[in-house]
């Protein structure tokens, strides 16, 4: 049995319709089949924000050398970017804590 079809027309910019357009041939799909797979992901995705809204971005800079260090670091070892600052963060968390309750004695703060 075929599915119940409706025809959807709505004016948009042309510079979108021209994305569209080719993002759709690139994707191989009718136009239908595209715009059908497009708002299909768009409402299967509604209510979900990209980032968690339980979490917080952390950003900050540093060398171009320093990085090219990390980055290389980071390779060798095979840990992501991300593992690697959430476990440093929970260390020092841990070890804050542990501080605080007389577990560890606190290391000297370095000088920046």
């Amino acid at each position: 049995m075929a599915e119940n079809i409706k025809n959807l027309c709505a004016p948009i910019p042309a510079e979108l319709h021209a994305r569209l357009r080719e993002r759709q041939e690139e994707s191989g799909q009718t136009l239908g089949q595209y715009m059908t797979w497009l708002i299909t992901k768009f409402y299967e995705s509604e209510g979900k924000s990209t980032m968690k809204e339980s979490q917080r971005t952390v950003a900050f800079q540093v060398s171009a050398e320093l990085f090219d260090q990390f980055k290389d670091y980071l390779k060798r070892k095979g840990i992501k970017q991300n593992a690697f600052f959430l476990d440093c963060i929970r260390q020092a968390l841990e070890e804050a804590e542990q501080t605080a309750n007389g577990e560890l004695e606190p290391e000297p703060e370095q000088a920046m």
